[in-house]
């Protein structure tokens, strides 16, 4: 069964992959499809909301299954930011270490360093149907990053003490927002699959 990943990140992707392999699903990118997405406009106020609109884009454009993911780090010092703008927090072209940077530049030396990753995952299907979750991983902003695993945030997350960045992917997948809400999401297919005569 295909389901197409709404996402050009590959990491992402492999994250998706390995944990709705069990299911029976087939997690491709719509490149792997051999079709090229739209540039979609991320105007949601939330993640699930954004999450929403590149499934759906993705679904009508393929005719398959969609599934997408918007994810942030959400840091107490900065209110809540960046938030939805995770990705372009330091500017389009910015590179992982540039916004890890500047968060850090912007805590200096606070001891308030509190912060969650979130994850809203949407799945469209072609007949209008949707399903929704979020996942959290909550945690705080190291002083410096540390490892160089995972991708985004990973390096400054100190998750129980321990950077996100020196976590192998399956310690990651147990605990973080993703891993959290990917379990949600298949959970909640299986449900919704196992009732839906057109998926067995």
């Amino acid at each position: 069964m295909k389901f197409i990943i709404a996402t050009n990140n590959p990491k992402k992707l492999i994250e998706m992959e390995r944990i709705l392999a069990p299911l029976g699903i087939s997690a491709v990118s719509a490149k792997d499809a051999g079709v090229k997405l739209d540039e979609v406009e991320e105007n949601g106020t939330t993640f699930a909301e954004n999450s929403y609109i590149k499934a759906k884009a993705a679904c009508a454009k393929t005719g398959f299954p969609a599934i997408a993911d918007d994810s942030g780090i959400c840091v107490d010092f900065l209110n809540g930011g960046p938030g939805i703008y995770s990705a372009r927090f330091a500017g389009e072209e910015a590179t992982d270490e540039d916004k890890n940077n500047l968060i850090l530049a912007k805590l200096g030396d606070t001891k308030n360093r509190g912060a969650h990753y979130t994850a809203a995952i949407t799945c469209v299907f072609p007949n209008g149907d949707k399903l929704q979750v979020e996942g959290k991983c909550f945690g705080e902003i190291a002083y410096e990053p540390d490892g160089d695993g995972g991708f985004g945030y990973d390096p400054i997350f100190l998750y129980e003490g321990k950077s996100f960045g020196t976590f192998t992917a399956e310690e990651k997948d147990k605990v973080s927002h993703r891993g959290n809400a990917l379990r949600m999401m298949r959970d909640e297919l299986k449900k919704y699959l196992e009732g839906n005569d057109a998926y067995k």
